[in-house]
């Protein structure tokens, strides 16, 4: 049931005609309490989508009774009409909730730079027709109803002792770190106080989605927000909360790399040795976003030379004649040096293994990216055809 595994949540998606598929693109999520905690990170990128402007108002007294989300048009660069979109949405979903607008986030996904008084309707007759259709176990409709480009929802749950948190995501491209990096609802009825619930999400984001870095292209949209119902009663133990929180972020960034746009290699990028995690995952980054090393795992090319090359315009602390590399577990570098024949790694597999051992400290850190392909250089070039 995803987000409405949790007590005190219902959900919806319809189909309002903005998909010319025909399939859902308007999804509802409705917290009902006894709590109406909400949290969110938003995209670090300063070309903001208008759903991003309204939510972040939202957001800031922490209560959260409802969040609006659509595919089939982001509402980015669409002027103040865009924001009047957005604020009607709001107000739509507030009316028939009888709550106040200013507690409902919106979400918005898909091309930028398009949407006129069409897309308004749509949106707003979607948002009418998700909340008369919500449903305590309307979580998977609500998956399926933010997909743009995904080939499948992502939707994941985890239970501590006496509660639980579910959460959906989408995102297929444009997957690059900036506190978020797509569209993500997480939902529990554990007891959280709204600034326990902002903590707990920015410690779970940061080793979870802001690691995923399939194209290093930041969206204008991405937004992660956890709301909180107390239906359960139940006060977590802090460490354990996170910890969960931190698994299902994880679940749902392997899942977003996964689907990503055309890949043919889900690749980890392993950071070990290292003198500080800033610089692991600094490590780790620049070689997610190298297309030369992406281009050679597409063509099962165990080319570590280009490891080096990638890591070496960081400003991490080490050496990089002292660095050792591994492709799926064969250590084809040893001290910046050729190590084992490159003959013996199997790059055929879709799951691929880098480990970086740069032999200076004990901090680690891991990336997820996807390698470079043909599909998705052909996928994105037709994208607004």
């Amino acid at each position: 049931m995803t987000v409405t595994a949790p007590k005190g949540f219902e959900a919806a998606g319809v189909a309002a005609g903005l998909k010319s598929t025909g399939k859902p693109d308007v999804a509802v999520i409705v917290n009902r309490g006894p709590l109406k905690v909400g949290a969110a990170v938003f995209t670090s990128n300063r070309a903001k989508a208008n759903p991003i402007l309204w939510s972040q108002q939202a957001i800031a007294d922490g209560t959260v009774e409802a969040i609006v989300l659509n595919s089939g048009g982001a509402n980015c660069f669409t002027g103040s009409f865009g924001f009047q979109t957005t604020h009607q949405t709001a107000e739509k979903a507030a009316d028939l909730l009888g709550v106040s607008a200013g507690d409902i986030l919106v979400c918005s996904t898909g091309l930028i730079g398009t949407g006129d008084e069409v897309f308004r309707g749509k949106v707003l007759s979607g948002t009418e027709a998700a909340i008369a259709d919500l449903d305590p176990e309307g979580g998977q409709a609500a998956a399926e109803a933010i997909m743009t480009t995904d080939s499948r929802s992502k939707t994941a749950t985890v239970s501590g002792e006496g509660w639980t948190i579910g959460g959906i995501a989408k995102g297929a491209g444009m997957l690059a770190p900036g506190l978020a990096t797509m569209l993500v609802v997480l939902t529990t009825d554990a007891v959280l106080g709204a600034e326990e619930a902002d903590a707990h999400l920015r410690v779970a984001t940061a080793v979870s989605f802001d690691r995923l870095d399939s194209d290093g292209c930041m969206s204008t949209n991405d937004q992660v927000t956890l709301l909180a119902s107390g239906a359960s009663g139940a006060d977590p133990d802090p460490d354990a909360f996170r910890e969960a929180l931190i698994t299902i972020c994880g679940d749902l960034a392997s899942q977003l790399q996964q689907d990503a746009e055309g890949a043919s290699h889900d690749i980890t990028i392993e950071v070990v040795g290292a003198a500080s995690e800033d610089d692991a995952v600094t490590v780790g980054r620049s070689v997610a976003r190298n297309n030369l090393f992406k281009a050679a795992i597409f063509g099962n090319d165990p080319n570590w030379g280009r490891v080096l090359a990638a890591i070496g315009t960081t400003d991490a602390a080490f050496d990089p004649y002292d660095v050792d590399v591994s492709f799926n577990g064969v250590r084809v570098c040893h001290a910046g040096g050729p190590d084992r024949p490159r003959e013996e790694v199997d790059l055929t597999p879709r799951a691929t293994h880098i480990l970086i051992d740069l032999r200076t400290g004990d901090a680690a850190a891991t990336i997820l990216t996807n390698d470079l392909t043909h599909d998705y250089v052909h996928e994105n070039s037709a994208y607004s055809s």
